[in-house]
């Protein structure tokens, strides 16, 4: 499990380092609070993160899927590794749509959710900017499902690997050139495809809920192929949180508690 963890740390730093030399090099977008001040204050909410799940949660996911797999539980189980893995992968996939949608849905979790939102500059640090109790809220469903489903620890790295992979590349503030963000739409989500969703007309933020695969938003209808406004202009964030004070912890942290 040491093994798998290290791996899973090394492709996020790898895809973080790509992403953010990506911005650097060619960004999208030009933006109006300095990425220092963004980039250090969504990363010491990542370390928070992180910290919290580790003390407060004692089985992660990958333990839990070993403890499935010890003991024979879930509806996979009975299932050969070959079936079990894809079943697996493409089941945590719709859970993590499934509780996206349900963050929007219901008006508490849309408080928490909506710290995410109001980053009015979209970046790949903002695909690690959520608040602690919307996290360890998130960790303890997966645990939940991996212990149902009896998920193979295989399939749970190779999940925990390419969400956060996915996080990062959908919200990166890069350009793709039309043709290939076309082709790669028909699987996956791309920037363009993804920073519909952070558009601060709500009907728009109401869609396009997924990270990874495109597949669900097409399936249940919430799919949306382009913005009303401009993509190059077109304003994101929340209406409500759109001094440039909110980038800093201390605000985001406090920001669910908060009308203004």
């Amino acid at each position: 499990m040491e093994h798998a963890e290290t791996l899973r740390l090394a492709a996020f730093l790898a895809i973080l380092a790509a992403m953010a030399a990506w911005e650097f090099a060619a960004p999208d977008r030009r933006a109006e609070i300095p990425s220092l001040i963004r980039w250090t204050n969504n990363l010491a909410l990542v370390a928070l993160d992180t910290a919290l799940v580790r003390l407060l949660i004692p089985l992660l996911p990958l333990a839990a899927a070993d403890m499935a797999a010890a003991r024979n539980w879930g509806l996979l189980a009975p299932l050969p590794l070959w079936a079990a893995l894809p079943l697996a992968f493409l089941l945590l996939d719709l859970l993590i749509w499934g509780q996206h949608r349900l963050m929007h849905a219901h008006p508490l979790l849309w408080r928490f959710h909506r710290m995410h939102h109001a980053d009015t500059e979209v970046d790949a640090s903002t695909g690690l900017r959520f608040h602690p109790l919307e996290i360890l809220l998130s960790t303890l469903i997966k645990i939940a499902a991996i212990l149902a489903l009896g998920a193979p620890a295989l399939a749970v790295i190779a999940f925990e690997i390419v969400l956060n992979a996915t996080s990062l590349f959908s919200h990166a503030n890069i350009r793709l050139a039309p043709a290939t963000d076309r082709a790669l739409r028909r699987l996956f989500v791309t920037p363009a495809m993804h920073r519909i969703h952070h558009s601060i007309r709500r009907e728009e933020t109401d869609s396009n809920f997924g990270f990874n695969l495109t597949l669900w938003d097409r399936l249940f209808g919430t799919y949306r192929a382009a913005p009303q406004d401009d993509p190059a202009t077109m304003p994101l964030g929340i209406a409500e949180f759109r001094s440039k004070r909110e980038a800093w912890l201390d605000r985001l942290l406090t920001q669910p508690f908060r009308t203004r």
